[in-house]
């Protein structure tokens, strides 16, 4: 089970935080991708990055400059930080993992806006 946290609103220029907490599985088991996904007001899903269960990353190279993903194996959650957040970067946002099948936390509304 995923479970998402963070805040729903940011202000523009500043950092996007998220958190998605990882229970029934650790997020170190072989062969597991854990994604963080977006999807735009009106449309389709984009991928933004990911964290092997090895710890390596993988960024959308669109949003490479701005992303870091990063885990916390001892709390056994992942994180997304996003900077210099504009009003394009409203939108849902989720976090997923990926292995066989893919299984999606509920998603959290990012609103950018002063």
């Amino acid at each position: 089970q995923l479970q998402e946290s963070g805040p729903g609103l940011v202000k523009p220029s500043q950092t996007l935080s998220l958190t998605c907490a990882v229970s029934g599985g650790s997020i170190t088991a072989k062969y597991y991708y854990w994604n963080w996904i977006r999807q735009p007001p009106g449309k389709g899903l984009e991928w933004m990055g990911a964290i092997a269960y090895s710890g390596s990353t993988y960024y959308s190279p669109s949003l490479k400059s701005r992303t870091t993903i990063a885990r916390d194996t001892s709390k056994n959650q992942f994180t997304l930080q996003l900077t210099s957040m504009t009003p394009e970067d409203t939108g849902v946002d989720y976090c997923a993992s990926w292995t066989l099948g893919m299984e999606w936390a509920q998603g959290t509304h990012v609103t950018v806006s002063s």
